[in-house]
């Protein structure tokens, strides 16, 4: 369903679209913005460790009971 997806010719489109919406002073902004995004994102995967969600999850499936 999603193959070719990510094409260097979309990629291209697709930077040339949030050029013109964004403006070329605007977009390196988002751009760091969207990194900083991500990275976060990232770190907060690691902090938490898979065994702890799995348990907060069922806590509040038995509590729901």
């Amino acid at each position: 369903m999603f193959e070719g997806l990510f094409q260097p010719m979309h990629l291209l489109i697709i930077f040339f679209i949030a050029l013109l919406v964004f403006g070329p002073k605007k977009l390196p902004e988002l751009g760091k913005g969207l990194g900083e995004g991500i990275r976060a994102l990232k770190e907060g995967m690691k902090d938490q460790p898979p065994t702890q969600a799995s348990n907060e999850q069922n806590k509040t499936n038995e509590t729901k009971s």
